[in-house]
């Protein structure tokens, strides 16, 4: 009792990470670090449990590069979609058909219709013959019937999609009936229901739908369970459509379809279970397959394997050669077959735990392959109370332990904690095919063994000579002995604050490197970081590291400093012009010239001492510095030495500023402005000038989609200065982006994925 009393301060601060963990378990406050590390550690388990085997049920046809090279842009011609129904379900006798495609417009390819519209109109005089002579040919014509023909008799699913939106819009026509009558089973309470809602869809044409037995949604990122991240986890199987344009009801995934078809089509009853006080679908009975589902009616995806042609998991057939007769008959016997794509440009790519760029179609596959096989994992109800369980015996084992154990034992503690920890995780996910949440009660242990074990260990020093000590080597003389004047002001305890952070990097850095010896190399970088730091000091920046051929700097900390974006700025452009002059003196000695690329940000980050109990430096971290990280790597796209954030440009309204782009970057979901630093408005002559302001309406026309005048825009700016790069970039843009239809929903951003 006497040590608990010594110790009650270590145990008591070891509570703290505790109490964090159980408020998240509990839903008292949500910490969306600890919900992706969850996801990163199923993505993680999921890889090293995946089969990589061949499932020989499953084939994929597949509309490929070079089956687009052979037949033609997308979308092929119903006829030619007639020729692969008839191919696949006749001549090769596959047991199912799925298209992982839509519908929803008529096919214009053949003509009809302007036809029928010349023959009915202009012509209807002058040829009286030719309207009947059109509808005499019309059957030969009618690509959606002769596609309709096809799938009549047939064991083939439709693909569609759901959408929810203010207005309400349905096209084309769902199934006759939904899988599941919204009165089938016990009501949902007042505005709640069992799967998530729709209210408008697109769909196959009536015809098409009609002939087809069967359909499916093609909607994947929905529900708690892909926590808004983009990469598909789990899939709906069942999703309720609430609009007046067809029967409201459950409605069934493509997987799911083509699963039933190819099993007789056996019923799909539903079992409930109690959550929140409502109920809910805890299970979907599939003939007599129990599939465990999540608040979203969907269901945790197996993947098989890594995806793709050359992924192993499936067989992939080229939809050209099927088209060509390439293969021998038979030879899909007995096979269930989905039709997609993987070319790059018809956008049916997905974010998975397996794989940044894997084919939709292919989710879809291992659905089927996973029902088949009853390889299904579960997330079970009871997974909160587990949660708290195992964070409540960690953490308590850990906060007393850790406080009455010497240093060794209390590491072997630690060490058994987390391998207990893991291991019971790994046995019921191996073992059961339980999805179980792990992260709060490894953080838990984690941070539970730091604290307690850094107790005492904090020293902050205010004398002068300290001081020195600290932050000498970061911030420049003249800060240092503005700093001693007031010397109880700072420390190196972390703190959060509006700063402006740079990163500069050398382009061409291995090609550099490649044509120099190491002693040569070394004297080089020697001599312009010296030359770079020296005018990032002279701006009042602080250096906080060299990386290879990178060097990072922030203004505003340790002193603070009200006009850190424009002396960051500034800063930015006196490098670039540094690098100029490195660069003539190069040129004359006929060494290799240099190039860089800067990004700066401004906004709110953490700085302060950072790092391990091996190594420690004064360092900002936080969103705000990762998108400067992010915009320096942008630079070269746009054909800039410097890119900064709108929050930059904001702060820094002494300086010309031009606009690069609207751009979501890399662990970015919203779309953040660009702008590069110009020379004074005073150095500017009138032409510049006026080119800035016509680069300003070029933006504003590419933005509200307006293509034509925006190329007419643009012309006088790349006649002016033809080798430009963002002139080159939005001239390409606009000749590409005048083929797509209107985008109603498109907000002018360009997405990056890497940096």
């Amino acid at each position: 009792m006497n040590a608990l009393r010594r110790h009650w301060p270590r145990i008591a601060i070891t509570l703290l990470p505790i109490l964090l963990a159980l408020a998240h378990a509990t839903g008292t406050w949500h910490l969306t670090a600890l919900k992706r590390l969850d996801h990163l550690i199923y993505d993680i388990r999921l890889r090293a449990t995946m089969p990589q085997t061949l499932d020989p049920r499953v084939v994929i046809v597949d509309v490929d590069d070079a089956s687009l090279a052979r037949q033609g842009q997308w979308p092929w011609a119903r006829d030619t979609l007639a020729r692969l129904t008839t191919e696949l379900m006749t001549r090769q006798q596959a047991a199912v058909l799925g298209f992982d495609v839509m519908f929803v417009e008529p096919d214009r390819s053949s003509g009809l219709q302007p036809l029928r519209e010349i023959a009915n109109g202009p012509l209807r005089d002058r040829m009286p013959g030719l309207a009947a002579e059109v509808e005499r040919l019309a059957p030969t014509l009618d690509h959606d019937t002769a596609f309709a023909q096809s799938l009549e008799g047939r064991r083939v699913a439709l693909g569609y999609y759901f959408t929810r939106t203010s207005t309400p819009s349905a096209k084309g026509q769902l199934p006759a009936a939904p899988l599941l009558q919204t009165g089938a089973f016990p009501a949902a309470p007042a505005g709640a229901g069992y799967a998530t809602g729709w209210n408008g869809f697109g769909a196959s044409l009536p015809a098409l739908a009609q002939a087809a037995p069967a359909a499916g949604f093609l909607n994947t990122l929905v529900g708690e369970a892909n926590s808004g991240d983009g990469v598909i986890r789990s899939v709906p199987l069942v999703a309720r459509y609430e609009g007046d344009q067809a029967l409201p009801g459950y409605y069934e995934s493509l997987g799911l379809a083509v699963y039933r078809l190819a099993n007789g089509s056996p019923p799909v009853l539903p079992a409930f279970a109690a959550s929140g006080g409502s109920l809910r679908f805890e299970s979907l009975m599939v003939g007599g397959l129990r599939v465990p589902v999540d608040q979203a009616a969907g269901m945790q995806v197996p993947f098989r394997g890594p995806g793709g042609a050359n992924g192993g998991s499936f067989r992939y057939v080229a939809a050209a050669d099927v088209l060509d007769g390439r293969l021998a008959p038979g030879e899909l016997k007995d096979k269930i077959v989905l039709v997609g794509a993987t070319a790059p440009g018809l956008q049916d790519l997905r974010a998975t735990p397996v794989g940044a760029a894997f084919p939709g179609v292919e989710v879809h596959a291992n659905i089927v392959s996973a029902l088949l096989d009853r390889r299904l994992l579960a997330v079970p109800d009871e997974a909160p109370a587990y949660e708290v369980l195992t964070i409540l015996a960690a953490g308590l084992a850990l906060a007393f332990g850790l406080s009455l154990l010497s240093a060794p034992r209390a590491v072997l503690l630690g060490a058994a904690t987390v391998a207990a920890l893991l291991g019971l995780n790994t046995w019921l996910y191996v073992s059961h095919s339980l999805v179980l949440p792990l992260a709060s009660a490894l953080v838990t242990a984690a941070l539970a063994f730091v604290l307690n074990m850094s107790w005492g260990y904090f020293v902050e020093s205010h004398a002068r000579r300290g001081l020195v000590r600290l932050f000498g080597t970061y911030v420049p003389p003249q800060l240092v002995n503005e700093m001693l004047e007031r010397p109880g002001r700072y420390s190196m305890r972390a703190e959060s604050k509006q700063m402006t952070v740079m990163f500069c990097d050398m382009r061409d850095f291995t090609r550099l490197s490649e044509q120099m010896s190491p002693a040569e190399l070394q004297a080089f970088l020697n001599t312009v970081f010296s030359r770079l730091t020296d005018v990032i000091s002279a701006h009042r920046g602080t250096v906080d590291k060299y990386m290879g051929d990178c060097v990072m700097a922030f203004w505003g900390a340790p002193i603070d400093a009200p006009d850190h974006a424009s002396l960051a700025v500034r800063a930015a452009l006196d490098m670039a012009d540094a690098v100029r002059g490195i660069n003539r003196v190069h040129r004359a000695a006929g060494r290799p010239e240099i190039s860089v690329g800067i990004g700066l940000n401004s906004g709110v980050m953490s700085v302060g001492d950072m790092g391990s109990t091996a190594r420690r430096s004064y360092t900002v971290v936080g969103d705000a510095v990762n998108l400067a990280s992010r915009l320096e790597g942008l630079s070269g796209h746009y054909g800039v030495e410097i890119v900064a954030s709108g929050t930059t440009r904001e702060l820094a309204p002494g300086h010309v500023w031009q606009e690069l782009d609207s751009v979501r970057v890399k662990g970015k979901a919203q779309a953040v402005a660009v702008f590069t630093p110009l020379p004074d408005e005073a150095a500017q002559t009138a032409q510049q000038k006026e080119q800035l302001a016509r680069w300003a309406q070029v933006l504003q026309a590419y933005r509200r989609q307006d293509w034509a005048v925006g190329r007419s825009l643009l012309a006088p700016l790349l006649a002016a200065d033809a080798k430009k790069v963002l002139y080159q970039l939005y001239a390409q843009r606009l000749a590409s982006m005048a083929l797509r239809p209107h985008d109603p929903t498109w907000d002018g951003a360009t997405r990056f994925e890497t940096k």
